[in-house]
């Protein structure tokens, strides 16, 4: 588990250190620095991939494009040269990167002799123990492509940019074809079967009740099918993805990627709460904190204090001897934009127990509060 972040001279991250836990939450206003941490994982993960970051930090590839090199580094750095690393089961990684000649090029080589040795034990980044689910994953779609390496070999949901295309192919892989179970602390609390895609389906009843993910193979292709059972017991006809609510689609690979995950597993997921009713995100918080629970590490960007409560729910839940998450296992972290400035500033945030946390900062999910204030005369 990575259990510190070092970043320095990105974006609007002038020197930044964050610890993080099982689950790790980046909240805060557009524009805080969110996205820019989970782009500096992004980053050395596609760069290793291309080639054990010997070449240099490649800005743009299958995980993410940043731009040009003007695009990643800090304006207000006092040096142009990046620095970026972590500390996993008690090793540190760190790499340095500089401009080519003062060029504008798409990757940043190396500054010095930084080649960092992996070694065996190749962290969780760097691992097929990966899964990234962006923000602009895809909408419902009348049919989803085969990827026989990506899927079945390298165990991933995406084949770029974190868009989860290939979602229905893995769920019909795993699901179908290997018969997967999901560990007992991840199953749903009213379905007694650990099968993967009837914990799949009971999943996605928080979203839409009655609801059956069927994934189906047509030929060099993959549909997504949904069924709705009556009250009779008898499921309804099958609809495509297209044909049924955005939610579905949407918390689909999130779901799917938490009742796969191992102890071993890093998951980056851009706001789960896309599409989604209030329950629907609180209760799906609460998936998200058993995986975090089991041992797998999570790292969620939301701007919905409904998922931030589900979590919080996930805490107390697990003091009362409940499914949920210990509190420890859990670190809040605020990013806000320092106004004079205009670098990153990250608070952590700290759950003291009872589902309470520490401190509140200016911004932190009270704009209900706010909002009730006034609509009361307070």
């Amino acid at each position: 588990m990575i259990t510190s972040l070092y970043i320095e001279n990105y974006k609007i991250h002038k020197r930044t250190t964050l610890n993080l836990k099982n689950l790790s939450v980046l909240t805060g206003q557009n524009s805080s620095g969110k996205s820019s941490i989970i782009q500096m994982l992004l980053l050395l993960r596609q760069s290793y991939l291309k080639g054990e970051l010997k070449n240099g930090l490649q800005l743009q590839g299958d995980l993410c494009s940043i731009g040009l090199i003007t695009d990643a580094l800090c304006k207000y750095a006092d040096e142009d040269t990046v620095k970026m690393g972590f500390v996993e089961n008690g090793r540190s990684y760190n790499w340095e990167f500089s401009q080519r000649n003062n060029s504008s090029f798409q990757d940043m080589i190396p500054a010095n002799d930084n080649n960092v040795v992996i070694g065996d034990a190749v962290p969780a980044i760097f691992s097929n123990d990966f899964q990234y689910i962006s923000a602009s994953r895809w909408s419902p779609r009348e049919s989803y492509p085969l990827n026989t390496s990506a899927v079945e070999i390298k165990k991933q949901i995406s084949s770029r940019l974190g868009i989860c295309d290939l979602v229905p192919h893995y769920l019909y892989h795993f699901g179908n074809e290997k018969n997967w179970t999901i560990k007992e602390e991840l199953k749903y609390d009213e379905t007694e079967s650990l099968d993967l895609i009837d914990q799949v389906s009971a999943w996605e009843n928080i979203i839409s009740k009655g609801v059956n993910v069927i994934p189906q193979r047509e030929g060099k292709a993959f549909v997504l099918k949904y069924s709705f059972d009556r009250p009779d017991f008898i499921s309804s006809d099958e609809f495509n993805a297209t044909n049924v609510g955005y939610g579905l689609s949407y918390a689909l690979p999130i779901i799917v990627a938490l009742l796969t995950a191992s102890a071993n597993s890093l998951i980056i997921i851009e706001n789960p709460e896309i599409h989604l009713h209030p329950h629907g995100q609180s209760e799906l918080a609460k998936l998200i904190a058993r995986t975090a629970q089991m041992g797998a590490q999570i790292i969620i960007e939301t701007h919905s204090d409904h998922i931030i409560n589900g979590i919080l729910v996930a805490t107390k839940q697990f003091e009362n001897g409940e499914k949920g998450v210990d509190r420890n296992k859990v670190q809040l972290l605020n990013c806000k934009k320092d106004d004079v400035t205009q670098t990153a500033e990250v608070t952590p945030i700290n759950i003291i127990g009872d589902g309470k946390i520490d401190v509140q900062p200016e911004g932190f999910f009270d704009q209900t509060e706010k909002d009730l204030s006034y609509l009361l005369g307070f």
